[in-house]
C-alpha cells in the first residue's frame, strides 16, 4: 500500500523472509516449541507472516505508551509459558519496548527469547538495554549501517542484498 504515496516506481520490500530463513536454519529453535510474538496490536500481521513460515503460533502483546519511547506490558495474549519466543518489530530505536516485552515473556514462562527487526535505529541507550536484557540474540537486516559503538554484544545482521 506505500506504493500509492510515490508517483515513482517502487516495490515494498519485506525483511520477514530474510528473518525467516534465519530462523529456519537455526537448530537451536524447534518451531513445535516456540512462539512468534508482536510486541503491538499494530505488529500482528507482520508476526503472523513470520508465524506462518515458521509454523509456530503467534502471541501478541498489550502495551500502552504514556509518553514517547515509554511502553508498558499491560497483557500477553498466548500461549508463552516453555516455549521458545520470536519478538519480530520492523524497527528496534531505543530497545525500550522490545527489552520491556522480553522480560514480561521470560516473567511468563517463556525458555528463551530472540528478538528481529527489519530496521535497527539502535539509538540512545539501546546498546546497553539489550545487552543486559532477557534477550538471547538481536537478529537484524543490514537496512540501517550500524557502526561499532551501536551494536550490542549479542547481535546477527543478515544482509538484505537478495532483496
Amino acid at each position: 500500500q506505500i506504493q500509492g504515496f510515490f508517483d515513482i516506481p517502487i516495490d515494498h520490500l519485506m525483511g520477514v523472509p530474510i528473518l525467516a530463513d534465519y530462523f529456519l536454519k537455526n537448530k537451536e529453535i524447534d518451531p513445535e516449541k516456540s512462539v512468534v510474538v508482536s510486541p503491538d496490536h499494530g505488529g500482528v500481521t507482520r508476526a503472523r507472516k513470520l508465524a506462518d513460515i515458521l509454523k509456530t503460533p503467534i502471541a501478541i502483546i498489550d502495551k500502552r505508551r504514556p509518553k514517547p519511547n515509554v511502553a508498558e506490558v499491560m497483557n500477553i495474549v498466548g500461549e508463552i509459558e516453555g516455549r521458545t519466543a520470536i519478538i519480530i518489530d520492523d524497527i528496534i530505536d531505543t530497545a525500550g519496548t522490545i527489552t520491556l516485552a522480553a522480560q514480561a515473556l521470560k516473567d511468563k514462562g517463556a525458555t528463551e527469547v530472540f528478538a528481529c527487526c527489519t530496521h535497527p535505529v539502535l539509538s540512545g541507550p539501546a546498546k546497553e538495554r539489550i545487552e543486559n536484557s532477557a534477550i538471547k540474540e538481536l537478529v537484524v537486516t543490514n537496512s540501517i549501517q550500524l557502526n561499532d559503538e551501536q551494536k550490542p554484544n549479542n547481535i546477527t545482521e543478515l544482509s538484505v542484498a537478495e532483496l
